[in-house]
């Protein structure tokens, strides 16, 4: 299958990476902005270099683009790729405006249109996922999402929210269920963006949940991504999104932990949690099926994110 990598920047690199190392793929394209960083991207993977997307698909003809651009600049490039009817996997988040993703989205029609939400490829978070299916943790009551880092600056005050906690709507959701309504607060105090938020959330199911999200914070700090599933009989802890799973019984002094052992340091690494993802994109596509996580989980974390903003700016509950 040959893939076409749209992007030379940081994390474009990992998508250079998996699809030039996997055997059944083959990494015929990088497509970049700068023509000396595209260059030289290129050249690591052995790929061939383009600034021209019209050029590189009319040459290339790739049966799969990746699309990883700075988070503020993907509808455009996105919306002119949908338009080949190439299959397509996309970098979160999908855009920060929902008319555009609903352009995009409706463009698409049935086309395969994956976005990367690799946190759910954690194997705390698979881990987790099975045990609430198996009903370990009983019914769940309450849920914590905590994700905090150093800045990442950008043109919209709502950078952090959208482009960042994006995982952490989606983490819940996977998790627990569709979040019905959101109640925020945010803050503008370091430099000048609402840098950190926190929410209070609802659940279609009458669990209740919350979300501390922050760029004044840093990712050197123990613990800086952290997710806590309460239920009825027990309680789960996943610690910096593939480090450790905890998982304890209600009334039980022990607790069971998962951590990746001495030699599985696939397990540990957060990269890989994309690698797993390609896995499961591959399969689908292959198969004929839609994505595992559809475009559309992109668009569903950018309405309860534009849902927190208006209940900040609003004062008051709003309701999805």
């Amino acid at each position: 299958m040959r893939v076409a990598v749209v992007g030379a920047g940081g994390w474009g690199e990992q998508h250079a990476r998996i699809f030039s190392r996997r055997p059944d793929t083959e990494l015929c394209a990088i497509a970049g902005r700068t023509p000396e960083r595209t260059k030289a991207r290129a050249e690591r993977y052995g790929a061939t270099p383009y600034t021209d997307l019209d050029l590189m698909l009319e040459r290339e003809r790739p049966d799969l683009i990746t699309v990883c651009l700075p988070n503020e600049d993907h509808f455009e490039v996105t919306r002119q790729l949908l338009k080949t009817g190439i299959p397509m996997l996309v970098e979160k988040p999908l855009v920060f405006d929902l008319a555009e993703a609903d352009t995009l989205l409706t463009e698409a029609g049935d086309q395969f249109f994956a976005i990367n939400f690799n946190h759910r490829y954690a194997e705390p978070v698979q881990r987790a996922k099975a045990l609430i299916e198996a009903g370990e943790i009983g019914e769940p009551v309450f849920a914590t999402w905590r994700f905090g880092g150093e800045a990442n600056h950008g043109n919209s005050p709502h950078a952090n929210l959208i482009e960042t906690q994006c995982h952490g709507f989606d983490m819940l959701e996977h998790l627990v269920g569709n979040i019905s309504s959101v109640a925020a607060q945010m803050t503008d105090k370091t430099y000048g963006a609402l840098s950190t938020v926190a929410l209070a959330l609802e659940f279609e199911n009458r669990a209740v949940g919350t979300m501390l999200g922050s760029y004044d914070s840093s990712y050197a700090y123990p613990d800086s991504q952290l997710v806590e599933i309460n239920g009825t009989e027990g309680r789960l802890v996943i610690h910096d999104t593939v480090r450790a799973l905890s998982f304890s019984k209600a009334g039980d002094d022990v607790e069971r932990r998962w951590h990746s052992g001495y030699f599985d340091d696939e397990a540990r690494n957060f990269a890989g949690t994309f690698d797993r993802h390609v896995d499961a994109i591959l399969e689908a596509l292959r198969a004929g099926n839609q994505p595992p996580v559809h475009a559309e989980a992109g668009r569903r974390a950018l309405q309860l994110a534009h849902a927190a903003i208006e209940s900040h700016e609003s004062g008051r509950r709003v309701s999805l």
